[in-house]
């Protein structure tokens, strides 16, 4: 049961995050509130309930655009990168404002960025197969990552930068849009180039009159399948090797 000394000490650091995050002071005091009758209907401990003050300071915002606001009111921008440079660019797209919503059906990150509240947001991916992902979300959610998309063995988490950099997160200057949505690595690109030789060489010989139309669809979905299955395998080596290093 939660004792009246933890849930004021608890809820007197939600609102010193929220207020060090810049949330106005009447939507603090609306919020803590709200959650000390929840706390009085259920009569669970807070932190039990809601996890570290800190990490759900930044699961409610922060700086973060309200929920309320209409989607007109945002940006919207859908890219994708190949699966060695997908970090890189989140760190770089999160630094410009964009939230990841969701990773749409074809791997796209589908993001969205307030033109009135703009915020930096901070990124990582992990490994979440089988018994893993209940460790991995456990030991993240309590830090106020929330997972935003999976793709293949990975999870993407987000968080508002505010949980860590406080006010320094806001973002007053927003860059425009950007007019490329696809970002290939080198190695990226080396794949995709030998694939467009293996589709060249295999439409070719079709047009001769050496293979048909079955034998090249057969072979672009081979190709296809193979160049994906490779890929992958590099890049769930490299995701596991990651996790067996240290953090600092």
């Amino acid at each position: 049961m939660s004792t009246t000394t933890d849930s004021e000490r608890y809820f007197t650091e939600l609102a010193a995050a929220l207020r060090t995050a810049g949330v106005p002071e009447e939507q603090i005091t609306a919020t803590v509130e709200d959650l000390r009758g929840h706390l009085a209907e259920t009569g669970a401990h807070p932190e039990e309930e809601f996890g570290l003050a800190a990490g759900f300071a930044a699961q409610l915002g922060g700086l973060a655009p309200r929920p309320a606001e209409p989607d007109e009111q945002a940006e919207n921008w859908t890219w994708t990168a190949d699966i060695f440079n997908d970090v890189r660019m989140l760190a770089v797209h999160g630094d410009e404002g964009w939230e990841v919503e969701s990773l749409d059906s074809l791997g796209r990150f589908v993001c969205r960025r307030s033109t009135t509240a703009a915020l930096r947001w901070e990124y990582r991916r992990e490994v979440i197969t089988g018994r893993r992902r209940t460790k991995v979300l456990a030991g993240l959610e309590p830090e106020g990552w929330e997972l935003c998309g999976e793709w293949l063995v990975y999870g993407y988490f987000k968080r508002p930068r505010a949980a860590t950099a406080g006010p320094e997160a806001a973002l007053k200057s927003p860059p425009a849009t950007p007019l490329q949505t696809l970002f290939l690595s080198r190695r990226g690109k080396l794949a995709l180039a030998v694939w467009l030789v293996v589709v060249s060489a295999a439409a070719a010989a079709c047009f001769i009159g050496v293979l048909g139309m079955g034998g090249l669809a057969i072979t672009i979905a081979l190709v296809s399948v193979f160049s994906s299955l490779y890929t992958s395998h590099l890049e769930t080596a490299k995701g596991h090797e990651e996790q067996r290093r240290p953090r600092p």
